[in-house]
């Protein structure tokens, strides 16, 4: 319509609905986007429990600015964004819970601020779909109350180019260039290597417009700063840190892991080596049609002579998800969250097309019927798949925790030491440091920790059949939860903790 009741005071036609007035200048969508984040907290407080203890890399990342726990080693591809995040409350507060809460709001916030900057540029029933598909994945719902980078790396994807496309389109909106730097910041203080693969197609698109090419450069460089500068001052300069990430990584190169990709959809954190079947098609279809109806809303986008804001997030989405898919010989979901939510914006256009498209009614009732039964049935399999993936990750922790008990029984108490088989993980619900001699955590060497050993309480785990080094083997053997402990001798134990 071009004119008449249903007009604004602005000239802009709006669609009037039965029953209801529309107020000039009211903020449309941003009931249903408050509505979403605060649903996405929500499920992540209710169906990832709150007491769930710290994960391995967890633990490295909190432990580096925790008042209760030495921090872990820092291997060369981590960065400290997430350790700065969650430092508020794991500076003064142990306490998991606290952290898990924190996190959850945290994130809903975050997904409510990365999804409002869309406003304007895409439907009304899109953005609070796209939100909706992104938060009800298993793998968002596990990580974003976790001390992971993943989950801020995808927030910071989808609002920089939200952000990206504002400013292209209004060279004098100053809060759009302010949210593409802030995006790419948050990008690179989290994931530094991350943030590079997913503004290349932006990079590309600024070329001629040096004002957004420098907001995004200064956004890069404002939040990797740190990384490059910790590069030269604790890895021998940046290509050695870049080369030494590689190795940790299992050497960048040609590697095929889509495979891999499909294997973990059923709940597995971390696929390395990664073997075994993949999980059955109810797990894994929703997969498989993420590339179809991303490519389905792409071309209704095209049709309606409204590309960019579906095209450019799609091919954000296949940059950013290039080197996990091609690059590393094994996988790891949360790999792929800022590929899953910049995919979520052409996947719910395509699905609002569907329902949108038909001409008869009839047809248009049914393809919401369907749309709908299928989006219940992809939420149900994401819930079983998350519940499953969190009793497997409480398992373990469960048993850390419990070796953790058994060497404060045997007397280590902090300050200690501790080296060996889950030697990280144990050491942050011990209370101890730890430190490895080999593999990609190699701290120092043999002789190194020998002289530590005669300064605090020492032991080296091992799993029940595994041997411990060569200089503990002499070393009286101690049953410590699932785990042997080998205690270095001649050390008195540190005196108990009131």
């Amino acid at each position: 319509m071009t004119g008449g009741s249903n007009a604004t005071t602005t000239g802009v036609p709006r669609t009037r609905l039965p029953g209801r007035a529309v107020r000039p200048g009211r903020p449309r969508g941003v009931p249903r986007l408050a509505a979403v984040a605060a649903a996405f907290t929500l499920a992540q407080l209710v169906l990832v429990r709150p007491g769930l203890g710290l994960g391995w890399d967890e633990g490295v990342y909190v432990s580096q600015v925790s008042g209760h726990v030495p921090a872990a080693y820092f291997s060369a591809p981590r960065a400290r964004g997430i350790s700065l995040l969650v430092a508020p409350v794991a500076s003064w507060s142990d306490s998991t819970v606290l952290l898990r809460i924190y996190l959850a709001v945290l994130s809903g916030l975050a997904l409510h601020l990365a999804l409002r900057v869309w406003r304007g540029r895409l439907g009304t029933a899109v953005l609070p779909l796209a939100g909706a598909l992104f938060g009800s994945l298993w793998v968002t719902l596990f990580y974003g109350p976790q001390a992971m980078p993943n989950y801020w790396v995808a927030v910071g994807a989808l609002g920089c180019v939200g952000c990206f496309l504002r400013a292209r389109a209004n060279t004098a909106d100053r809060a759009a260039r302010w949210g593409v730097f802030a995006g790419a910041a948050l990008m690179a203080w989290m994931r530094p290597m991350d943030a590079v693969y997913v503004v290349l197609p932006l990079l590309a698109l600024a070329v001629r417009r040096p004002r957004l090419l420098g907001t995004l450069a200064a956004g890069l460089v404002a939040g990797g700063a740190e990384w490059v500068i910790e590069a030269y001052v604790g890895y021998g300069g940046l290509a050695r840190r870049l080369s030494t990430a590689s190795a940790v990584q299992g050497g960048l190169g040609l590697h095929l892991a889509v495979a891999d990709q499909v294997r973990a959809l059923g709940g597995r954190t971390l696929c390395r080596p990664c073997t075994g079947p993949a999980p059955g098609l109810p797990v894994t279809l929703w997969w498989f049609a993420l590339p179809l109806l991303a490519a389905l809303g792409t071309v209704a986008a095209v049709r309606a002579r409204r590309a960019m804001p579906v095209l450019l997030p799609g091919v954000c989405a296949v940059t950013a998800a290039v080197p996990y898919l091609f690059l590393i010989g094994y996988a790891a979901p949360r790999f792929l969250l800022p590929a899953y939510a910049l995919l979520a914006v052409p996947v719910a256009h395509g699905l609002v097309h569907l329902v949108t498209a038909p001409a008869r009614r009839t047809a248009r009732g049914l393809a919401a019927g369907l749309v709908a039964v299928c989006l219940a049935g992809h939420v149900a399999v994401q819930v079983a798949v998350l519940e499953h993936t969190v009793r497997g990750s409480a398992a373990s922790r469960a048993d850390w925790a419990r070796t953790a008990a058994a060497l404060h029984a045997l007397g280590m108490r902090p300050p200690c030491l501790l080296s060996g088989y889950d030697a990280v993980p144990v050491a942050v619900y011990a209370g101890c440091g730890s430190a490895q001699t080999a593999g990609h955590d190699a701290a120092m060497t043999p002789a190194e920790l020998a002289r530590k050993t005669h300064r605090m309480p020492f032991a080296v785990l091992a799993p029940p059949g595994g041997r411990p080094p060569g200089y503990a083997r002499a070393w009286p053997k101690e049953p410590a939860g699932a785990l042997l402990a080998y205690p270095a001798p001649g050390v008195r134990p540190a005196r108990r903790l009131p």
